[in-house]
């Protein structure tokens, strides 16, 4: 065997190594992130039911397309992702004032994927690895349940969050051993809208 070919094998190991976790130590989680304002902000994916008082002609249920955008009668490819039910309706009845005189719009979510910025993704040896929509109060525990655990190829102890806020990304250290199967609830931390958990797989 060349010594290129042993030099090549010895390489594949030392990167197996490192992923394995045993040198990237992560600061932890803070059990409780700084309070934020948690209001719910349209997404692609999420229907919307329009009710303008007075009109039920133009009040129906629609969908909000992929491209964030919303159709409803008399108002066509109005931008609704990343806004509240209450902006919307708001953009709704500027939009309706062209045609009826002092509309009254109300607008109500349902289905609730909200915009990709405010989900949470789960990457890597989750048993189902996704996106979910952000619920106010949720916990790292309640995104596990979601996902169906960790499966028994997962380093769950050297996983961590990706958190961006204030222009930068940090990646914080969190236990998922100790929490799904040992039932520590000190390793349960809470979730902000947009946190990447990353859950790598252990080589040995």
């Amino acid at each position: 065997m060349s010594e290129k070919w042993l030099a090549a094998l010895g390489l594949v190991a030392l990167v197996q190594l490192g992923l394995g976790g045993c040198a990237t130590v992560y600061p932890p989680a803070p059990a409780a992130p700084d309070k934020f304002a948690a209001s719910y902000l349209v997404g692609p994916g999420d229907n919307v039911n329009v009710v303008v008082w007075r009109n039920p002609e133009l009040s129906m249920v629609v969908p909000v397309r992929p491209d964030g955008k919303i159709t409803t009668p008399l108002v066509e490819d109005l931008a609704a992702s990343g806004k509240t039910a209450t902006q919307l309706a708001r953009d709704i009845e500027q939009a309706l004032g062209k045609y009826i005189q002092s509309p009254v719009v109300t607008v109500i979510v349902t289905g609730f994927v909200g915009p990709f910025s405010e989900q949470i993704r789960v990457i890597g040896e989750a048993a189902r690895p996704q996106a979910l929509p952000y619920r106010e109060n949720m916990t790292l525990l309640d995104v596990m349940i979601a996902v169906g655990g960790i499966t028994d190829f997962a380093a769950g102890n050297k996983a961590s969050i990706l958190r961006t806020g204030g222009g930068s990304t940090q990646q914080l250290g969190v236990r998922l051993v100790d929490l799904v199967k040992g039932g520590d609830l000190s390793a349960n931390v809470a979730m902000r809208p947009g946190d990447v958990v990353v859950i790598p797989q252990s080589f040995f």
